[in-house]
């Protein structure tokens, strides 16, 4: 059963996916269908951080989808954008302090398996995705480090098609940022 989901969870991951690279609001309601699917996969096999994230997946889902919606709109149209350095560093620094503190958690109040990893790869993840649902270029940045460090995650767990929708979020992770790049500068062009 739980092979079965992540096959319908993988195809969900790779509509939203490109959906999301091409600036498509409908890649929203995949991300959701996907996070609601990887709920039950991922408390099932005791990866209870990742079952965490999805849920901030459906969330921010609905918040992007809201957001998004708004480019009906020219006055209020969202688009690809930066932020500075200083925001960087202190979005790392806040994700490394609750990485740690929710890998703690995790250690030592249930049953997780690989409990620290498993907390940074999903406060990163958190952290990606608000800046992806605010159209900020470097979330591709953050999602190649996230991306490869869940590669990790999933191959010690054999989830074998998360590690394959994984990988292919990696190598897209490369194309998102080039594609975003490209409409930020055209965007700053104008």
């Amino acid at each position: 059963m739980v092979q079965v989901l992540e096959i319908i969870a993988v195809i969900f991951s790779l509509a939203y996916l490109i959906l999301l690279i091409k600036e498509k609001i409908a890649c929203w309601f995949f991300g959701i269908a996907a996070s609601m699917t990887s709920i039950y996969i991922f408390y099932a096999i005791g990866l209870y951080s990742e079952a965490l994230l999805y849920v901030y997946y459906i969330i921010i889902g609905v918040y992007g989808y809201r957001l998004w919606k708004k480019k009906g709109n020219q006055e209020e149209a969202i688009s690809v954008k930066t932020i500075k350095l200083k925001t960087h560093v202190l979005l790392i620094l806040v994700g490394i302090l609750l990485s740690g503190l929710l890998g703690y958690l995790s250690d030592q109040h249930t049953d997780a398996v690989n409990p620290y990893l498993d907390s940074t790869t999903t406060i990163f993840s958190f952290i990606a995705s608000y800046l992806e649902a605010k159209k900020i270029l470097s979330s591709w940045i953050f999602w190649l480090f996230i991306n490869a460090a869940t590669i990790i995650l999933y191959l010690q767990q054999d989830l074998s098609y998360y590690l394959f929708i994984t990988f292919i979020y990696f190598l897209f992770s490369i194309i998102g940022y080039i594609k975003w790049e490209k409409s930020y500068q055209l965007k700053r062009a104008n």
